[in-house]
């Protein structure tokens, strides 16, 4: 997600105010919620049309999380040497000194996003050592540029193949979603031959010509609302050796969020912390189970938001319709009733008091986390419908995941790079004592089985 979407920097100025209680226990009466910044490209003489913003990021799937999303951005992360990125001599990333280029100090940076930029970073710098191996007179740019072709790749596929399919574990939808990388032709075929139709139903997308379905590429609000599973992030963390599983760390969210993550990991290797990773479960994401450390969220900043009351509000903001008008635009039947959608009377009547009886006044947020899902699925048929179309689109849109995925653009070796390998193979490459932990797994995103002390 901060590869894909971001509307930036919001203004201190004039931020929405909420009414609160007298007996609650927020800070500050009333509430301050910071608005999304205004779209400065847009025509004074469209204000009776939907509102627009700007999206700070580049949306395509370019890793843009670990290379930035300007040259500017991506200077400070080269080495200048072998096309590789930066890397501190201890495994860790270097941080940079100055506070306004530090990604710790960006809201939402936290001890998870720092494992995965450090282990795709080091996975970057790998390729360019297998470059550098098939073609030593390539120049720094050139192998950069095709290590990060290359990376972009791999982990688009490890999200298509591997992260999706475990929080969405119903058998027909896994099968549709590994589709979309391999067709109905599955791995083994295509590892064996190859594409074997130019159709992206039999062949999967990666190969297809590009498809824009007579619209821009864009991502949509809806698609940055239903992506918003906080409640998958637990508030309480314990970390644990690899090796024997004894205990070495209790934290909370706090503990391990914005600029403490580098704290944490002055007590704790890498390799011990994506093992406890590794082997916890995360939160539902269902009502009455929103992290409190991220209802009372200090931003590395010094400003105190609840993360849960500003979901809501940016639904309302941005223009995404509430529950049941969202289900209707999908050609879903919107809920009848509190006791339809919660399935729980005690909760029904809360969203009833809440929603002074309105079962149309519900929100998007609401009304997804309330609903009941659809085996093995980890959030709301509804969420689905939209998060499907958009995994597609992803895909079909991005000349380098279609038409331009060939040897001629990644070259043979790199082709073979994003065929063979996985979250566990990238995990192994770059942390080898996981490999205990990691026998027997499918799918590094499915809790690993754990070694108790």
């Amino acid at each position: 997600v901060r590869d894909w979407f971001s509307h930036g920097t919001s203004p201190k100025e004039n931020p929405w105010l909420i009414a609160l209680r007298a007996e609650d226990p927020w800070p500050e009466h009333p509430m301050k919620i910071l608005r999304v910044p205004a779209d400065p490209t847009r025509p004074a003489s469209s204000s009776s049309l939907p509102p627009t913003h700007l999206n700070t990021q580049t949306h395509w799937w370019d890793a843009s999380q670990l290379y930035g999303s300007s040259t500017e951005r991506q200077a400070l992360r080269r080495s200048g040497r072998d096309g590789k990125l930066l890397m501190g001599d201890n495994g860790r990333l270097p941080l940079p000194a100055d506070p306004a280029l530090n990604p710790a100090l960006v809201p939402g940076w936290w001890l998870g996003l720092e494992l995965l930029v450090t282990v795709f970073t080091r996975e970057h710098n790998a390729i360019c050592d297998r470059l550098c191996a098939e073609y030593p007179h390539w120049s720094d740019d050139d192998l950069f540029e095709r290590a990060r072709l290359i990376n972009a790749a791999l982990t688009a596929k490890i999200h298509t193949v591997e992260w999706t399919p475990a929080i969405i574990s119903h058998p027909t939808s896994q099968v549709a979603l590994k589709a979309n990388w391999w067709g109905l032709e599955m791995e083994r075929l295509h590892r064996l031959f190859g594409r074997l139709s130019a159709s992206e139903a039999l062949s999967g997308i990666p190969g297809s010509q590009v498809e824009h379905f007579g619209v821009p590429y864009c991502l949509t609000e809806e698609f940055s609302i239903v992506y918003r599973m906080h409640p998958l992030i637990p508030d309480a963390y314990r970390f644990r050796a690899a090796e024997d599983g004894r205990s070495l760390l209790e934290c909370t969210f706090r503990d391990i969020a914005g600029p403490h993550a580098e704290e944490v990991l002055q007590h704790l290797s890498l390799t011990d912390a994506f093992y406890s990773f590794g082997t916890a479960y995360p939160g539902a994401i269902i009502l009455n189970n929103y992290p409190r450390f991220l209802q009372h969220f200090e931003r590395p900043d010094g400003y105190f938001m609840d993360l849960a009351a500003t979901d809501i509000l940016r639904t309302r903001e941005l223009g995404v319709p509430r529950y049941n008008q969202f289900r209707t635009l999908l050609h879903l039947p919107p809920a009848s009733s509190f006791e339809d959608l919660a399935g729980d009377a005690a909760l029904a009547e809360k969203m009833r008091r809440v929603y002074n009886n309105e079962i149309d006044r519900v929100d998007l947020i609401v009304g997804m986390f309330a609903e009941k899902r659809p085996q093995g699925f980890a959030f709301s048929e509804t969420a689905f419908r939209i998060f499907i179309v958009m995994a597609s689109r992803r895909l079909n849109s991005d000349r380098f995941l279609s038409e331009d995925f060939t040897p001629g653009v990644y070259t043979q070796v790199g082709m073979e790079w994003i065929r063979d390998n996985t979250m566990s193979t990238v995990l192994l490459r770059h942390y080898p004592h996981l490999r205990s932990a990691l026998r027997g797994v499918d799918n590094a995103f499915t809790p690993w089985p754990g070694t108790n002390a």
